[in-house]
């Protein structure tokens, strides 16, 4: 419909990143809401044809993506995260991997009716899992520790590996065929080192010249997305298809540096992986001739589909794990899921040219077989993960961690008397330095963003339900809270009150909850902890209900959540009123002046020398401790010469 290069370009990036988009709001896998707007906009309605208006210029792009997509995949294959995870993991990604290979290539040759030689490429293709799909997938499952683990770093190690199988597969054929010699073959793999060394040694280059300051900040994105190109083109130009490791094997050595910028580095590679992913896949599903659609419905396709879904994929899983400590319910569930990605798609689509002008015929099926593939995979694991995981009793039961954004004094003293309730707890901050105040208390750190990809890579917040952001960000802490409503719901995210500078200029950051009562932004609340506040705790009894306490409690006091009975917390909040009951718990952020106010009148009020020396003990330790004990059901109720 439109014959403009620039409107074709216009809409692929706006319908991809508002697919992005739909997907985050409506918690549905992006790739399925990718392909269903690529298939709208191209062979349903013809409104674009990327691959006719783009004409030479379609090829590259779809290999620079490529490229990209593998350098970001190989930029989290930090393997220290692995280590703990044991045989299992090292099973499945090597011998799990091959199986995969070789019974999926059977299956293309004898299902799918393709000829060996195209056969064994897809089948290297088809072993990755995604791990752009599968990680939305297990947030939503909230399994437990172990199956989430495997299937996380399976789809992590793996993906970027599949490609590079498909390249050997393809090269070893022509060997075999006597399409090229033993000189070629050798060629072929030299190529294939100087490609590795290439990679690493440009990542050893460029992270030196990051650590000792060589290149300034505002370059080294650029830098850093040009060598990647650079690399890639310099190792496919001396053997094809060789860029594909060099980038690979660069962005393994990336990862595995001690690099001090790399959390820089994975903010560039997030953002251009994001909108390359999706203008890439919609490109290549706009881009389908209306006769692949009717293809996907060959008998010959779904019944390969169906053996990838119910035959390769668990045979692959439980012969590799045979020997291992994984239980027949954890086999049965990670031999099930298995969603393949964007990769397998991007890939697919680039050897599928490849193959057609090497003489292949049958690679036209290609585009339509992984298609359906991807398709399938992502929706029926996708809408069965949860179910399947709840039926053979593999998902964590509902926590009440919590995990606090943003090291401060407050926000540490706050999680250790969270952690005090036998709450688990976390504190995430971006630096290293303003973790400290968490660290001498003994609270478990996290240094990273929340809102990057890499944090959903290699950390687990199954365990976790609250989210408070407060961080000194009015802006950041709301981005924190619409970022993970979709998730979790609006009830379970909470920040702390704008910045009275921010509401100054009428600005509306809320976006989550606003924490306590009275809501204070963190500056005041750090102010509060400098003059001397404390944290209270005070547990109601028969004797000293909550209205009481209310009538009775200091009021400069800051009321911060309640303790329940049953262990359950709940946070004050500007939007909700809380009531609590005997037995709960009131943890309150208080003046020292009136905890001292409170000893005295107890002095007062009793005769006795051992209560009265009890009395100054108590009072010495709470001038000392910044948590106060919670008092016992026995005690009588406070004495409090000021009401609210």
């Amino acid at each position: 419909m439109f014959d403009s290069l620039l409107m074709d370009l216009m809409f692929v990036i706006v319908i991809g990143v508002g697919s992005q988009w739909i997907a985050w709001r409506t918690r549905m896998p992006a790739i399925v809401v990718m392909a269903i707007a690529g298939l709208l906009v191209g062979p349903i309605f013809g409104l674009i044809n990327p691959q006719q208006s783009m004409g030479d210029l379609f090829g590259p792009i779809i290999t620079f993506a490529v490229a990209i997509i593998l350098f970001e995949g190989s930029l989290n294959l930090d393997f220290k995260e692995i280590k703990g995870f044991g045989r299992p993991v090292a099973r499945i990604v090597t011998i799990g991997a091959f199986i995969a290979w070789i019974a999926g290539s059977l299956a293309a040759h004898y299902i799918a009716g393709l000829s060996w030689e195209v056969a064994f490429i897809i089948g290297g293709l088809f072993i990755v899992t995604g791990p752009t799909v599968i990680l939305p997938l297990l947030r939503q499952a909230r399994l437990k520790p172990r199956p989430a683990a495997i299937l996380k770093w399976e789809g992590i190690v793996v993906d970027p590996f599949g490609a590079l199988l498909a390249v050997f597969a393809f090269e070893a054929i022509k060997f075999i065929n006597n399409e090229v010699t033993m000189k070629t073959m050798l060629l072929f793999v030299g190529a294939s080192v100087f490609s590795v060394v290439l990679g690493w040694g440009t990542s050893r280059i460029l992270g030196s010249a990051f650590e000792k300051g060589r290149i300034p900040e505002y370059l080294k994105a650029p830098i850093l997305f040009g060598l990647v190109l650079f690399v890639f083109v310099l190792s496919d130009e001396i053997m094809h298809e060789t860029g594909l490791l060099a980038v690979t094997a660069m962005g393994m050595t990336m990862a595995n540096m001690p690099l001090t910028t790399l959390q820089d580095i994975r903010h560039f590679k997030e953002n251009i992986s994001v909108l390359l992913i999706s203008g890439i896949f919609v490109m290549l599903t706009a881009s389908l001739d209306p006769h692949i659609l009717i293809e996907i419905l060959n008998p010959k396709i779904v019944l390969y589909v169906l053996a990838m879904l119910f035959v390769v994929r668990p045979l692959s899983i439980w012969l590799s794990t045979i020997g291992t400590d994984l239980t027949v319910r954890e086999k049965t569930l990670i031999g099930w899921i298995a969603p393949r990605g964007i990769v397998a798609l991007t890939v697919s689509g680039y050897f599928a040219t490849i193959l057609l002008e090497n003489g292949y015929k049958d690679a036209e099926l290609l585009t339509a077989l992984t298609f359906a593939l991807v398709f399938s995979t992502v929706v029926v694991h996708g809408f069965s993960i949860g179910w399947l995981a709840k039926k053979l009793n593999l998902t964590t039961p509902a926590e009440n961690g919590v995990v606090l954004i943003g090291s401060s004094r407050f926000t540490a003293e706050l999680a250790k008397s969270i952690q005090e309730a036998d709450h688990q707890v976390l504190i995430m901050e971006e630096s290293w330095g303003g973790l400290s105040n968490a660290r001498k208390l003994g609270i478990p750190t996290y240094m990273g963003d929340i809102l990057s990809e890499h944090t959903g890579y290699h950390l687990d917040l199954t365990p976790y339900r609250y989210i408070l952001a407060m961080t000194k960000m009015d802006t950041y802490n709301s981005h924190v809270c619409a970022d993970f409503t979709p998730d979790l719901g609006r009830d379970l995210l909470f920040q702390t009150m704008t910045h009275k500078r921010s509401a100054d200029r009428q600005i509306n950051l809320s976006t989550g909850q606003l924490l306590f009562t009275p809501n204070l932004s963190i500056h005041e609340l750090e102010e509060r902890m400098t003059s001397g506040y404390v944290f209270r705790k005070t547990l109601l009894t028969n004797q000293y209900s909550y209205t009481q306490y209310l009538r009775e409690r200091d009021d400069q006091s800051i009321l911060l959540y309640i303790l329940r009975a049953n262990g359950d917390m709940e946070f004050y909040t500007a939007e909700k009123e809380l009531h609590a009951q005997t037995g709960d718990t009131i943890v309150t952020l208080s003046t020292p002046n009136k905890t001292i106010e409170r000893t005295m009148d107890r002095l007062e009020g009793k005769n006795s020398k051992n209560t009265a020396k009890k009395e100054m003990i108590e009072t010495k330790f709470l001038e000392e401790q910044p948590n106060e004990k919670p008092e016992l059901p026995g005690e009588a109720p406070p004495k409090i010469s000021k009401t609210e």
